[in-house]
């Protein structure tokens, strides 16, 4: 074979390599694009979060206390109602006569008390010339005790007549929000009957019922026993609306030994009636405010199989994986526990750098 052909034949191969090689190499990745911040100081509210539910301030179930037919209701279904405003009417006819009749028994056993009164007093006197015995006027004096103890339980009679006459007219004993009307204008209703007539639900101001574990219980406790007012935000557990702030009304006398849990309840003013009872609510019990924590955004702590870490670029560019300890997290900001110094930046929290 010539040098030539040996040369072209050569160059082929070598091509061939060359073109191999080439189709092998990886393709270049693109950048990401990334955006960093500084490791900050900043005033972080320690907070306990939980699920909650809204319940009535006070319930109140609505009930006659005397039987009689129902002439008149006050109000509509749903209707926001004052304490003392009357709700129903029953026809107080048949009771109004009763008390007339216990009335007019009281006047007559008074005129007869006050007989029987003088006649004792006329008896005591006679008996001291002598006139009449004294047994004479020990009938005297028991008949003028009879009269009077007789009266008394007249008295009693007609206050028990005039409280049914009263009871004819229902009046909300809170302000609140009524129910559903569970019996209509015209029925015969009877006293302590089941169901009530009405059930009212007190909701300005509105609970906010929540449990949390028994281990941030000590915590609580120790805040709560300062009397300090701790303030607790709520939420629609939807996420719809804005939070409302309330504070810490109550904490149970007892762990639930079933769940490990301590229910607790938060009080709001609930002005717009934004919180109903039954509504189910994401809640925020703030303890304290950290003056001073380490933050990041939350956004830039990532978690891998090796815990919880960061992105930091250096100062050639390059992105280095760092672990950190997260000590929690409230909303958007993550309070670092160790893992990163304040002043540091170039951390990244948008994009993964390759």
């Amino acid at each position: 074979m010539s040098t030539r052909k040996l040369s072209v034949c050569f160059a082929t191969a070598l091509a061939a390599v060359i073109i191999g090689c080439s189709k092998n190499d990886p393709p270049r990745q693109p950048s990401v694009p990334v955006s960093i911040t500084t490791v900050r100081r900043a005033a972080v509210p320690y907070v306990v979060t939980a699920n909650g539910i809204a319940e009535p301030m006070q319930t109140v179930a609505i009930e006659a206390q005397v039987n009689g037919i129902l002439n008149r209701v006050n109000f509509s279904e749903g209707q926001a109602v004052q304490a003392g405003q009357v709700l129903f009417q029953i026809d107080s006819r048949p009771y109004m006569a009763v008390l007339d009749q216990a009335r007019g028994q009281l006047a007559r056993d008074e005129a007869m008390a006050a007989n029987a009164r003088r006649d004792a007093t006329r008896y005591a006197a006679l008996v001291k010339e002598g006139y009449v015995t004294s047994s004479q006027a020990d009938q005297a004096e028991a008949a003028a005790v009879s009269a009077a103890a007789t009266v008394a339980a007249d008295r009693a009679t007609v206050e028990r007549a005039a409280l049914d006459v009263a009871n004819c007219t229902i009046r909300a004993p809170i302000s609140g929000r009524t129910g559903s009307l569970l019996v209509r204008m015209g029925n015969l209703v009877k006293a302590n009957s089941v169901p009530p007539l009405v059930v009212i639900n007190q909701i300005q101001p509105i609970l906010v019922r929540f449990s949390v574990p028994q281990s941030q219980f000590p915590d609580i406790q120790r805040y709560y026993r300062t009397g300090t007012e701790l303030q607790v935000r709520a939420t629609p557990s939807e996420g719809a609306g804005i939070p409302l702030t309330g504070a810490l009304a109550f904490v149970d006398n007892n762990v639930d030994s079933t769940t490990g849990t301590v229910l607790l309840k938060a009080r709001f003013s609930n002005p717009d009636g934004a919180i109903w009872p039954g509504q189910y609510l994401s809640v925020a019990l703030q303890l304290y405010v950290d003056p001073n924590a380490l933050t990041l955004p939350a956004p830039a702590v990532l978690t891998g199989q090796q815990g919880t870490y960061v992105y930091t670029v250096d100062t050639t560019g390059t992105a280095r994986q760092r672990p950190v300890q997260v000590a929690r997290t409230v909303d958007t900001v993550a309070v670092i526990a160790s893992g990163l110094r304040e002043g540091e930046s170039k951390v990244t929290i948008k994009g993964v750098p390759r």
